[in-house]
């Protein structure tokens, strides 16, 4: 028989929807069939998948790599699966899955060429973005550092559409001991701001992100805290050819995080 809402395992699931949860349990909820295939294919991560009987029967190769890996699939009503989810228009699929962020330490251990700092960023959904994207130009980490949004929020896992379980994802308390170690591990530290003195096409033209790079993006409505600019190495603007005032936080991070990934191949 489908689970219901009231299901207790359904009941347990769904206040993973709650950071105060996620964290003491060490658990969260991703969402999606392309979410649940990156996090099956990550051994030992989804502890639980839930799906509704037209889902199961769509995918239903995700429900039989669940299986092989001794995890429990779970079938729900669909209004159980809407408790689980907080989309308007579910995909009929959710996994329980562990925390996968690492230390600061074993992520520097794979000596990263091209790391990503969300310094203080609150934004989910553009935290998940910037991660999707980071990913997609072959960084090896994402450090969230000091008051920055929960990588396992709802919204960021969801934006970031897999790329969590690609890539290093660091959780750090102090952004200012973060690029001290970036640093001592032989990265160039970039600061974005609108002000910076250094022109991104200026770094490009002289081959100044040739080397391991670590870019630091700050919130949209606050920016950088100066702090961090202030341990950079450089500061970096992008250029604005046309007549907007400027770009947004996520589209500033693809051109800086792709301008690296060109130039460091």
């Amino acid at each position: 028989m489908a689970f219901t809402p009231r299901t207790p395992r359904v009941v347990a699931a769904r206040r993973l929807q709650r950071r105060r949860d996620r964290d003491a349990t060490g658990r969260f909820l991703a969402e999606g069939p392309q979410a649940v295939r990156e996090a099956l294919a990550r051994p030992e991560v989804v502890t639980e998948l839930f799906g509704t009987t037209t889902a199961l029967d769509r995918y239903p190769e995700l429900a039989a790599t669940a299986a092989r890996a001794d995890v429990p699939v779970s079938e729900v009503t669909d209004d159980a699966l809407a408790a689980l989810t907080e989309t308007v228009a579910p995909q009929g699929l959710v996994a329980v899955c562990r925390h996968v962020d690492v230390s600061l330490e074993q992520a520097l251990a794979g000596a990263p060429r091209l790391v990503a700092v969300l310094a203080e960023i609150r934004d989910p959904g553009n935290a998940g973005t910037v991660l999707r994207t980071a990913d997609a130009a072959g960084a090896g980490a994402v450090i969230f550092a000091g008051d920055a949004v929960d990588p396992y929020n709802g919204k960021c896992v969801r934006a970031s559409a897999g790329s969590l379980f690609h890539v290093d994802v660091v959780r750090a308390t102090d952004p200012v001991a973060v690029v001290d170690a970036l640093r001592a591990a032989g990265l160039s530290i970039f600061a974005t701001t609108g002000y910076g003195d250094s022109d991104l096409d200026d770094l490009t033209d002289y081959g100044r992100l040739v080397g391991p790079t670590a870019w630091l993006f700050g919130s949209e409505a606050h920016g950088l805290p100066e702090e961090l600019t202030a341990a950079a190495d450089t500061t970096v603007r992008v250029p604005l050819y046309g007549r907007a005032e400027s770009l947004n936080l996520a589209a500033a991070a693809a051109v800086c995080l792709y301008a690296s990934a060109r130039a460091q191949r």
